[in-house]
C-alpha cells in the first residue's frame, strides 16, 4: 500500500494527543464540532497547498475535502481533525503521478491549486481525475510566462514586446533593440524594460531595468528570465470565476502602487472600463480554452485607451485579495473557487452563489504591504496616522527578528499587510498611497 494512503488523516471526534495540543486552533469548525455536513452527491475536492483560510472555508462548505500539503502540516492537521495527505510539491520524479492515482482511488473529483507552485500539479492531477490529457499542457501555459504570452498573441490579444533571456548579454541586446525601435538617440534616457522569473508568482523576481548597468545586479541563479518592454498605463488585476466557459463573477482589483497596495471594488473611473475588460476576459477564456476555475489576469490600460495583457494566474492572487473580496461582498472567494471547480456543481447553484458586482458590495476593502524604510530597525511601531484612521481595521505585522534590514531583491517581499475598510474609494486610494510615506518599523 502507498505510504501516502497510510498517512491519510481522517476527521474524527477523538481528542488530539497531548503532544499535539499546542497545534489546536480553537477557531476551526472541525475542533469546535460545528463543521458543515458534507453532501456526498456533490464534489470531493483536493486543496493543493497550504492556506488556513481555505481550510476554514472548506469546513464551512458542503463539499468533502482533503488537504494535500508538505509533511510539515501533518501535526496541525491531525490536531485539528483535518483530512490530510502529505506531498512534496518541489520534488519531480517518476513517482510524481502517484498523488493523482491516490486521489482518484479515494474518489476525489478535482484538485484546486492554492498557490503558484501547485498549478502544474493541479493540471497533471486533473488530467487524470477528469480523463482530459490537455489539462496538463494547459497548466504549463499558466506557469510559463513566455508561453502564456505567445498563446495570448495567437488569440489576437495585445501584449508588449517580450523575449527570453538566458544570460546577461541577452538582456543588453533586448534593451538596446527596444530603445532603437523607440527611435532613441545617443544621450536620450533609455526606456525601461522589465525582467521577470518565468514561473514565480506576483512580484517575485520582478525587476525594472532603467540603465544597462543595472543588469549586472541580477544574480546568475535567476536566469532564465522573461524580458518585457515597459507599458505606460494603468495596471490592474481581475479575479474571474468561470463555470462552463462563462464568467460568473468578475472583480476588478485596483492597484494603487504595484507591489504595495490594492483595494476592491475599483473606483468608478476604473469600473467604467468593465465592459471592455469583460470582453478581454472572454477572449482570454476562449484563447486558453478555460472551462472552469478561477483566473487572475493582470492588464494595462494605456493613455489612448488600448488594453494590454500582462499575465494570467490560475490560482488565488496575492495580497490577500480573496479576503478583501470577502470583506467587501460577504461571500467566501475560496468557496466560490470550490464551487466553480467542482464538476458536480449545477449552473443554478453557481448562479445563486454570487452577488452582483459592485452594486452588492458593502464597502471598499484595501490592504497595504509594509516594507521597512530604514536600514536599521529595532521595533514595530504602528503610526497613529494609520491606526487612528476610521478605515483602519487590522494588521498582521510582527516585531523584527533582526535589526539590519536585508537589501531588497528586485521588487522585494513585504513584511506584512495592513487592512482597511471604508465607504469611499477615493479616500481608500489616497489612504493607501499615504502609507508609503510612513515608518512602521523604527
Amino acid at each position: 500500500m502507498s505510504i501516502l494512503s497510510d498517512k491519510m488523516s481522517v476527521t474524527s471526534d477523538a481528542q488530539a494527543p497531548s503532544n499535539l495540543s499546542s497545534w489546536v486552533d480553537p477557531t476551526m469548525d472541525s475542533t469546535r464540532g460545528t463543521e458543515t455536513p458534507k453532501d456526498p452527491e456533490k464534489g470531493y475536492i483536493a486543496l493543493l497547498g497550504w492556506s488556513v483560510n481555505a481550510i476554514k472555508a472548506a469546513q464551512n462548505f458542503d463539499r468533502r475535502y482533503v488537504v494535500v500539503a508538505p509533511n510539515w502540516a501533518a501535526d496541525f492537521c491531525e490536531a485539528n481533525k483535518i483530512p490530510f495527505i502529505p506531498w512534496d510539491f518541489l520534488r519531480l520524479n517518476d513517482r510524481s503521478m502517484e498523488i493523482a492515482q491516490v486521489l482518484k482511488d479515494k474518489g476525489v473529483d478535482v484538485a484546486i491549486p492554492l498557490f503558484e507552485e501547485t498549478v502544474e500539479w493541479s493540471g497533471a492531477i486533473n488530467s487524470v481525475l477528469m480523463d482530459k490529457p490537455h489539462m496538463y499542457g494547459q497548466s504549463i501555459l499558466f506557469r510559463d510566462k513566455a508561453l502564456m504570452k505567445r498563446r495570448a498573441q495567437l488569440g489576437g490579444i495585445r501584449v508588449g514586446i517580450f523575449e527570453e533571456a538566458h544570460e546577461k548579454e541577452d538582456i543588453v541586446r533586448f534593451m538596446k533593440r527596444v530603445n532603437q525601435t523607440l527611435l532613441k538617440l545617443d544621450g536620450d534616457p533609455d526606456d525601461p524594460i522589465h525582467v521577470k522569473a518565468f514561473d514565480k508568482a506576483g512580484c517575485l523576481g520582478h525587476r525594472m531595468i532603467r540603465k544597462i548597468e543595472e543588469i549586472d545586479q541580477i544574480p546568475a541563479e535567476e536566469y532564465p528570465l522573461l524580458m518585457e518592454s515597459h507599458l505606460d498605463g494603468w495596471e490592474f488585476a481581475v479575479e474571474a470565476w468561470i463555470h462552463d466557459g462563462k464568467i460568473k463573477f468578475l472583480n476588478i482589483s485596483e492597484y494603487v502602487t504595484l507591489g504595495y497596495s490594492v483595494f476592491v471594488p475599483a473606483t468608478a473611473e476604473l469600473e467604467s472600463w468593465r465592459n471592455a475588460i469583460t470582453k478581454q476576459i472572454e477572449k482570454l477564456i476562449k484563447t486558453f480554452d478555460i472551462q472552469f476555475g478561477l483566473i487572475h489576469p493582470e492588464y494595462f490600460v494605456t493613455a489612448d485607451g488600448e488594453m494590454y495583457f500582462g499575465e494570467i494566474a490560475y490560482r488565488p492572487p496575492g495580497f490577500k485579495a480573496f479576503e478583501l473580496i470577502e470583506r467587501a461582498y460577504g461571500f467566501s472567494a475560496y468557496q466560490a473557487s470550490m464551487l466553480v471547480f467542482d464538476p458536480k456543481s449545477t449552473k443554478q447553484e453557481v448562479d445563486d452563489f454570487f452577488p452582483k458586482e459592485v452594486v452588492d458590495a458593502k464597502g471598499y476593502a484595501g490592504c497595504f504591504g509594509v516594507y521597512p524604510r530604514r536600514r536599521v530597525v529595532s521595533k514595530l511601531e504602528m503610526p497613529k496616522e494609520t491606526t487612528e484612521h476610521p478605515y483602519f481595521e487590522s494588521h498582521e505585522l510582527i516585531a523584527p527578528t533582526e535589526e539590519v534590514v536585508p537589501d531588497r531583491s528586485a521588487f522585494g517581499t513585504h513584511w506584512g499587510l495592513v487592512f482597511f475598510f471604508g465607504d469611499d474609494p477615493i479616500k481608500m486610494r489616497d489612504l493607501l498611497k499615504a502609507q508609503e510615506e510612513l515608518d512602521f518599523y523604527v
